[in-house]
């Protein structure tokens, strides 16, 4: 079901982008956006779960799910990517409210920083549920952070005093200028799933976990490992010190969210 095989819209990942970006319009019209729930658990108490990321997820004519991997490139530099954003939102925001004890990411991009819209339904939601913010994460890549850093200063010195916090997604993907660091208050890293991989038997991956953790003690980060796919991934990761992880081997993501 996760991997969307056989359905229209992977037929149509041969085709044009523009081909593409049909579907995915027809998808958002219809309605047939879900999100898909991945734990974040605690790295020494794995069966704790510190929060859940909220995963855009289509769902083609037929109910099978299409995550986002299958066409978030196509999107992501065109309206219809700010759509993406605004509904990913709406949902986040909706399961909040139905769950009291739930504690969600939900992924923004640099083209919704600022966005009119995106920012309408957010004040609302936080309008419609005292304490909503303190269960909220924003999440947004390295690269988008980079592209509009100043923007991202002022939604986040207007946003956090509302409790919502912010994590730096994919850390360690691409280009980061440290300075931003300095003056974008993030409360998470998320260290990007490539240094996870094999962890345990590869020197280089472990100098760069080591090189995030430092980074972000010393920017009071709390840090998340991205891609833990097994056991000893995670085993590793921990004794290191990282204080949360994510991955298939803690948690797929699911259509509701686990331990509710």
């Amino acid at each position: 079901m996760e991997d969307g095989l056989g359905s229209p819209l992977s037929a149509a990942l041969a085709e044009s982008d523009g081909r593409i970006l049909d579907r995915v319009a027809e998808a958002v019209r219809q309605r047939r956006l879900r999100l898909a729930y991945q734990p974040v658990v605690v790295a020494r108490r794995p069966s704790r779960i510190g929060f859940h990321e909220g995963l855009i997820r289509l769902l083609d004519p037929g109910g099978q799910v299409i995550p986002a991997r299958d066409f978030i490139a196509a999107v992501e530099n065109h309206a219809l990517g700010r759509d993406i954003d605004c509904a990913a939102l709406a949902i986040g925001i909706e399961a909040l409210i139905r769950h009291p004890t739930l504690r969600l990411s939900v992924n923004m991009s640099a083209r919704s920083v600022g966005w009119p819209r995106w920012l309408r339904l957010l004040r609302a939601g936080l309008a419609r549920e005292a304490g909503l913010g303190d269960r909220l994460i924003l999440e947004i890549s390295q690269s988008s952070a980079m592209t509009v850093p100043e923007l991202l200063a002022g939604l986040m010195a207007e946003l956090r005093p509302k409790g919502i916090a912010f994590a730096l997604d994919g850390f360690g993907a691409g280009l980061t200028h440290l300075r931003h660091l300095r003056d974008l208050p993030f409360d998470l890293m998320k260290i990007d799933a490539a240094f996870s991989r094999d962890v345990a038997a590869q020197a280089d991956n472990q100098v760069m976990v080591s090189a995030c953790l430092a980074l972000a003690r010393e920017f009071d980060m709390l840090t998340v490992a991205q891609g833990v796919e097994t056991a000893a991934e995670a085993e590793w990761l921990a004794a290191l010190g990282v204080d949360c992880l994510q991955g298939h081997h803690l948690g797929l993501p699911k259509l509701y969210p686990q331990g509710l």
